[in-house]
């Protein structure tokens, strides 16, 4: 059997850190993993740390690349079995839901024909914002994938619906997509 082969995004929330134990399960899953981070996730966890547990290049900039003769957002994009964007913010989902290309997460997903699955984390009152909920919807409606945010504790010290979900369920749902 082919090994399975996903791209995990890590947007700019709080909840970045989670992507090591992220990558960790996949890894342990016989999982091959390929990180595109936003700019705004490097304010949160360094590109160094997620190379160093995934032991592969991680991907930050839409024309940084090594190779030139390679175009990354497709080729990452033709390699993924599944992209998983853990922790995906209001403003990846937005960005997403609207087609902005501006970075290369969002063009490598716009690229891409593997299944979409997002694991949202932000405070609670933008979760349940009208906008957002749309936009959620709307990716929905599409054929994107959700993992639902869980309730506890924010960082803003507050408790609410918000929080990331706990790695072994989305190291769940990713395998349920995979072998689908």
């Amino acid at each position: 059997m082919k090994q399975k082969r996903i791209i995990l995004g890590v947007s700019g929330s709080i909840a970045a850190y989670k992507s090591a134990d992220i990558i960790r399960k996949l890894l342990d899953e016989r999982i091959y993993v390929s990180v595109i981070m936003t700019k705004e996730a490097e304010k949160f966890i360094t590109p160094l740390t997620l190379e160093s547990l995934s032991g592969e290049r991680v991907y930050t900039d839409m024309f940084g690349g090594r190779d030139y003769q390679e175009i990354e957002h497709i080729s990452l994009a033709d390699m993924a079995d599944l992209i998983l964007i853990a922790p995906a913010t209001a403003n990846i989902i937005a960005k997403i839901a609207a087609g902005i290309c501006d970075d290369l997460l969002t063009a490598t997903v716009c690229a891409a024909k593997a299944r979409v699955l997002f694991a949202p984390a932000m405070n609670e009152n933008m979760y349940n914002n009208k906008i957002v909920r749309d936009n959620i919807a709307k990716l929905k409606n599409s054929g994107f994938k959700f993992i639902p945010c869980r309730r506890g504790k924010l960082a803003c010290g507050k408790v609410g619906e918000g929080c990331l979900a706990q790695s072994t369920e989305i190291i769940k749902a990713v395998k349920s997509l995979l072998s689908s």
